[in-house]
């Protein structure tokens, strides 16, 4: 018989047992029903299928020889995290997540990096020392602005960049470009948020990996990024150097316009870019709590306009 798809296993669990609490909710107590969702958390954490050493990402012009203090969840079930688990708007894209080892999805301390390629083309690096990265991040504010209206209007929190929390560097050797902002999501009462962004320039396009996390863990995302510049590598014939002028297409955009997020613009950049909620990621035994007292002041409702 073949497995059950992740997202389907998750969601039999969750029903399963969902009914159950609607069947026995009259009589259970606040210390069972913390118990039938920590049931549940394990369950769905239990159902990531992790993948170590060299994984070839989807579409086939890039690997990744995955670091020993990391693991790789593929697209699907990072997609089940990134939007069913940590909250993010329709739209968001992955081709699959980095997760530490020793730490769930599911835990509040966590952290990732999502990977995407964008085929945009070849992206030229002679302005590598041109871009004047202050007046590129005055630019970037004054659009967040702009976009955080259509953000409310979507129902999700406005969002202000706040700054540099590790300026752009692009090393040539490798072509590689990394930056990272510091971003705040609606008042700031969860703490703000790090976007960490690695570029890996390519044939075709660029291998993005974004790092999501607290803002606090700064110091432990940039403690990876050495390791995984060198872990992430194009498969021959797709790697910058194998750039073929007379069959090639150029991108549009240099690496000012990566990190500037212009490549991005028409998808919506700032209306779907990463977050990590940690409201949403409490713990196991608070997430069951706040689950169980949700039921609780339903049921008391219910009796009330009885």
């Amino acid at each position: 018989m073949k497995k059950l798809s992740f997202l389907l296993l998750a969601a039999v669990v969750f029903l399963q047992s969902f009914q159950t609490v609607q069947a026995q909710e009259q009589e259970m107590t606040e210390a069972q029903m913390i118990a039938r969702m920590t049931f549940v958390l394990d369950s769905i954490e239990k159902a990531f299928q992790w993948q170590t050493g060299k994984v070839d990402l989807p579409g086939g012009m890039a690997s990744i020889n995955v670091p020993a203090n990391l693991r790789y969840l593929n697209p699907e079930q990072s997609l089940f995290v990134l939007n069913d688990i940590w909250g993010n708007p329709p739209g968001v894209t992955t081709a699959g997540m980095l997760f530490p080892v020793n730490i769930s999805p599911l835990s509040d301390s966590t952290w990732a990096f999502n990977l995407n390629f964008e085929e945009m083309g070849y992206v030229k690096d002679g302005d590598a020392d041109d871009v004047d990265y202050t007046e590129l991040l005055d630019n970037m504010k004054k659009e967040a602005v702009e976009a955080s209206k259509l953000r409310t209007q979507q129902g999700y929190e406005a969002i202000d960049i706040v700054g540099w929390a590790s300026p752009p560097y692009y090393d040539k050797d490798k072509k590689v470009l990394h930056w990272a902002k510091e971003i705040k999501f609606g008042t700031g009462e969860a703490g703000n948020t790090l976007n960490y962004d690695m570029r890996f320039l390519g044939r075709k396009g660029v291998l993005s990996l974004n790092a999501i996390s607290g803002i606090n863990q700064l110091d432990l995302i940039k403690g990876n990024i050495s390791a995984i510049t060198n872990a992430v590598s194009f498969n021959e014939g797709h790697r910058y150097e194998d750039f073929d002028s007379n069959v090639d297409e150029v991108a549009a955009w240099t690496l000012g316009g990566l990190v500037a997020g212009k490549v991005l613009a028409k998808a919506g950049f700032f209306a779907v870019i990463l977050k990590f909620i940690k409201p949403i990621l409490i713990g196991g035994a608070a997430l069951a709590t706040a689950t169980w007292r949700w039921f609780t002041s339903r049921r008391q409702k219910d009796e009330g306009a009885e």
